[in-house]
């Protein structure tokens, strides 16, 4: 279903490239008829948005969006391990998985990132694809909430996913999540994480990974082929 590889070009990185091809985007969208009406109309005037916005404008609040802390992270494994060495192992997994399907990446990729996650949601099976779309779900929800709160024009991408999952986000979990407020997402703030980073390499640390949980929180992402 190329509508999830739709709505992962749409939460990249907003460049010429392929902000050049929204009509052909929109195409999809309209042709397949995968995303509930609403939500359909929403990407759709998501999208004429960007064919009409100043790209410089748009790219600066992507980056002031999704760049700067890790509360709108487009890495779903930020949101569950944090720095935990579990990162790395479940990044082998998800690999694996990509390449069963075909999708090979390159080795400065990180496969938990949400755009190419769709993309090979993309080549899956639909049913398969819904059940996968189903485990991260909570990330999802949460990450829409939370761009919802700051009015920001990607909320109606990570709505459209959780209308496309038949599993239903804990929103109970969601609203825990989101009383712990956001972390601060200044440039000022910025530096202090990667000095501290610096400074401790080698020991993780999960404190300030507002999103974060364990595997028994619900959150995992096991990856499936079979």
């Amino acid at each position: 279903m190329k509508t999830f590889k739709v709505l992962g070009l749409l939460m990249s990185y907003p460049k010429p490239e392929w902000v050049s091809h929204l009509d052909e985007c929109k195409l999809v969208l309209a042709q397949e008829k995968f995303l509930p009406k609403k939500h359909l109309q929403a990407v759709m005037a998501f999208i004429e948005m960007l064919k009409t916005a100043d790209l410089y404008s748009v790219q600066e609040e992507y980056v002031a969006t999704f760049d700067r802390g890790r509360s709108h992270s487009l890495h779903l494994f930020e949101h569950i391990y944090g720095e935990s060495r579990d990162r790395g192992q479940a990044m082998v997994n998800l690999i694996d998985a990509y390449e069963e399907k075909g999708l090979f990446i390159d080795q400065a990729e990180l496969p938990d990132y949400i755009p190419l996650f769709l993309e090979f949601l993309s080549l899956c099976p639909l049913d398969e694809a819904v059940v996968l779309l189903g485990e991260p779900i909570d990330i999802m929800a949460t990450i829409a909430a939370r761009l919802q709160e700051r009015d920001s024009s990607w909320a109606v991408l990570f709505s459209a996913l959780v209308a496309l999952s038949k599993a239903k986000p804990n929103r109970d979990k969601i609203k825990e999540v989101l009383a712990q407020g956001l972390e601060d997402s200044s440039l000022e703030a910025l530096d202090r994480e990667w000095e501290e980073a610096a400074a401790f390499a080698g020991q993780p640390d999960q404190s300030d990974c507002g999103a974060c949980a364990s595997p028994a929180d619900g959150l995992n992402i096991t990856i499936n082929t079979s």
